[in-house]
């Protein structure tokens, strides 16, 4: 597997070579933000570790940048920033986990494998989801409404592609929160909610008689009868 390392930090860009080459990995090392960027954005990589206090561009601006020109490579941040705040904000701009730093190497390795099972099984499913008038192309990541498309960011499309892989299956706030954003965070968290709600806006305007019901206490799920 070819994985691109940005990280600034040279002892531990080292420690993260050495073991992933002894695991039969190759790697290859960007220092900055901005070199780690153009190289993810031409080389041809598997998987990309990254940073985010990096000299020049920010690891939060080196991912959104990455999912807007639809580089979709399993991404996992790597950073001492371990707030729920920070680990919240970078799974939003398109990281695919968020490992705090310091870690185990072996708990990296079991979050790699893990995210590359998970692209593997998405590669091997069904390429375009049809619900109703509700349409997901996974390859090309468009979603469309009534043949209409609609712009999504990468956690909403994450979501409706979790509900449409499914319809009529009642999803719970934690289980979201773990396909999606893979944490098992404090299930009062509201962010679950906030994301519904904007999936419901670009749907059918937030219409009461939405598609994605709500089922009060328990989650939520696809209706196909509405």
């Amino acid at each position: 597997m070819r994985i691109l390392i940005v990280e600034d930090e040279e002892r531990i860009a080292n420690f993260l070579e050495r073991g992933l080459r002894a695991e039969g990995h190759f790697c290859v090392i960007a220092k900055d933000g901005e070199s780690g960027l153009t190289l993810a954005l031409e080389g041809d990589f598997d998987l990309l570790l990254l940073d985010l206090m990096l000299p020049g561009i920010h690891g939060h601006e080196v991912c959104q940048q990455l999912r807007m020109n639809k580089i979709n490579t399993p991404l996992i941040i790597l950073s001492a920033l371990d707030s729920l705040e920070d680990i919240i904000a970078g799974l939003r701009m398109g990281a695919d986990d968020y490992v705090t730093k310091p870690f185990s190497f072996e708990e990296l390795l079991a979050r790699i494998e893990t995210i590359i099972r998970r692209s593997a099984a998405i590669e091997g499913e069904q390429q375009v989801l049809t619900v109703g008038p509700l349409k997901f192309d996974r390859q090309s990541l468009r979603f469309s409404v009534a043949d209409n498309e609609i712009k999504m960011t990468a956690k909403e499309l994450a979501i409706i592609e979790l509900l449409m892989s499914n319809p009529g299956t009642l999803f719970s706030r934690e289980r979201i929160l773990s396909n999606v954003w893979g944490l098992n965070m404090d299930p009062l968290t509201n962010v679950v909610d906030v994301y519904i709600g904007k999936l419901r806006k670009k749907i059918d305007g937030g219409s009461e008689n939405s598609m994605i019901e709500t089922v009060r206490g328990l989650g939520y799920r696809l209706n196909m009868d509405k």
